[in-house]
């Protein structure tokens, strides 16, 4: 159950789909030198392989545990999270002027990647705080960044997302956690919250909560909704943590996968007084949470490349292996056998692809953040595609490799079950994939009058070249946009989930039919090069006419709600 970060594929990437060239020539990101991403895609596959890689096992067969003095976190993720805060690993993307590198959002994908890869469980920590760093920077008002950024940049702090309550998952506007003024310029805090990802642990001195909540007299729904800071520990003179602020959690859930990461019921204000701050205005929590909301989208989308790469590697490692049959009349390992082939064809496809959409909408997203508006534009567009598609992605690729280990993969000592495990929270958290498809015929396919789309389409169809398939989807693609717009909401959203799946693939095929035209010319590595170019060629040839054969899911009546509630349950 080793890892190993897949380096050539990053820097692969990094110069040929996001050209990290051009983003380190201007004047924001003029740290992000050639040494200096190097130095970041070295240190991290070493950091991740040796650190969190070990971890992963005893983080799904221990976990966290839970007891009313606090979590305790399974042996030896102290100690390797205090080694993550040490080495800087955290600062990467944080402004400057409080602790951090200013450097792209690129790089930080690189970072998360490897250590979802290592330890998908272990690495949600790492992924909220940068959110909650976001939000801050934001909205936060300039003591509140003095005091509490520098802490959370460096990673001695960690930042969690408080949204859900238990009546309130997906309707956020349902919410009922109260805020009441204290007569200064805090609030007290009272109320529940549930699925608080590393809500309470013992990696770090403070927990920095980001919760949601309504004022006295808010209006009902989303536009009553404010946005608290609420630490686990409210902050002495010298701004060290002092007294215990009265957030604690009283449990944690029994969950499929990730057992390495406490998912938390927080309770608020429950036994004594629990202070709060007001992060950007009143009754504007939504706008506030988004921006930490689509970060964390951006890098759940990463944690389904995360767990198709490290599923991918065991089954390739296992299929040298594990001799079963013969080949010419020899014994021979099941990689010899054409299905197994197919199958490990198709997972190193589609990682390829997923991780190729996700670090281009990453790229995109520096690109929006030093000014250009078409860039931002393009990431917005890309951010559902890239939270839904890279979580479908991991779910079938995980499952492929439990395919190959055979009956083995279904038993816990390979490995195989706990990616599967591990992966199939991603499609559900921060956002189900069906709201991201919601997301994206709603809103993001109006964007600038659906101009913003329609350059996407236009820049694949002019690079598609002689990808007759690619080409085909790029049409399929514009037939459903212009059907929906004859459509209701409800069939629209009917056709939504099908569509995302082909505008992710017409997307992901662009970037694949590029790669590929690199790899023809590109002196290197001679088999890094040849499966570059098979997985390509693959991608274009299998998945991209799959996703032609969603159009007639999409433009097609489902007649849903023509069948009554009652005929459900027959």
């Amino acid at each position: 159950m080793t890892y190993t970060a897949p380096v050539a594929e990053q820097r692969f990437l990094l110069k040929h789909i996001v050209k990290m060239d051009e983003l380190s020539g201007h004047n924001v990101f003029a740290d992000a030198t050639a040494d200096t991403v190097d130095a970041i895609v070295e240190g991290i596959a070493a950091f991740s392989e040796g650190e969190f890689a070990p971890l992963n096992r005893v983080g799904d067969t221990v976990g966290a545990k839970w007891s009313p003095d606090g979590v305790t976190m399974p042996p030896n993720f102290r100690e390797a999270y205090q080694a993550y805060v040490r080495d800087g690993w955290g600062t990467l993307t944080g402004p400057t002027e409080y602790g951090g590198q200013g450097l792209p959002f690129t790089l930080a994908t690189i970072v998360m990647e490897d250590l979802g890869s290592a330890n998908m469980g272990f690495s949600l920590c790492m992924m909220l705080t940068p959110g909650a760093v976001e939000a801050l920077k934001h909205h936060g008002s300039e003591e509140l960044k003095r005091m509490w950024l520098p802490k959370l940049i460096s990673g001695e702090w960690t930042g969690t997302m408080n949204l859900t309550e238990p009546q309130a998952g997906s309707d956020v506007g349902a919410l009922k956690t109260r805020a009441e003024p204290r007569g200064d310029d805090s609030y007290l805090i009272k109320g529940q919250k549930i699925f608080i990802t590393y809500g309470e642990h013992d990696l770090a001195d403070n927990i920095v909560h980001l919760v949601l909540a309504r004022l006295p007299d808010a209006p009902a729904g989303t536009k009553g909704i404010s946005l608290f800071l609420v630490p686990k520990f409210r902050l002495n003179g010298d701004g060290t943590p002092g007294a215990f602020n009265d957030a604690r959690c009283v449990s944690i859930e029994h969950k499929l996968g990730i057992h390495a990461s406490p998912t938390c019921v927080m309770s608020y204000g429950d036994e004594d007084d629990c202070v709060g701050w007001l992060i950007g205005e009143e009754n504007g929590g939504m706008r506030a949470m988004f921006t930490m909301m689509n970060n964390a989208r951006l890098n759940v989308g990463l944690q389904g490349v995360s767990i198709a790469e490290r599923a991918t590697q065991a089954a390739v490692a296992y299929a040298n292996d594990r001799v079963q049959g013969a080949r010419e009349g020899k014994p021979a390992a099941i990689l010899k056998h054409a299905d197994v082939r197919r199958m490990l064809l198709r997972m190193k496809a589609l990682t390829q692809a997923a991780r190729a959409l996700t670090y281009y909408a990453a790229g995109q997203t520096d690109r929006g953040s030093i000014g250009d508006a078409d860039a931002k534009a393009r990431a917005d567009l890309l951010t559902p595609l890239v939270k839904a598609y890279g979580t479908d992605v991991g779910v079938e690729v995980a499952s492929l490799g439990v395919q190959i280990h055979g009956g083995m993969g279904f038993i816990e000592e390979t490995g195989a079950a706990q990616h599967y495990r591990d992966a199939r929270i991603a499609p559900i958290y921060e956002g189900t994939n069906g709201i991201q498809a919601a997301d994206l015929v709603g809103r993001k396919l109006g964007l600038e009058g659906g101009a913003v789309v329609e350059r996407l389409l236009n820049e694949i169809e002019e690079d598609a070249g002689e990808s007759r398939w690619l080409v085909d989807l790029v049409s399929a693609c514009r037939a459903v946009i212009e059907e929906m717009g004859d459509m209701d909401m409800d069939e629209r959203l009917v056709a939504s989930y099908p569509f995302l799946t082909m505008l992710s693939v017409a997307v992901s095929g662009w970037l694949m039919a590029l790669q590929y035209d690199v790899a023809e010319e590109e002196e290197g590595d001679p088999a890094f090069l040849t499966m570059k170019k098979a997985a390509a060629d693959y991608y274009l040839n299998q998945v991209v006419p799959e996703a032609i054969g969603l159009t007639a899911a999409a433009m097609a009546p489902a007649r849903v709600y023509d069948v009554p509630d009652e005929a459900f349950a027959a």
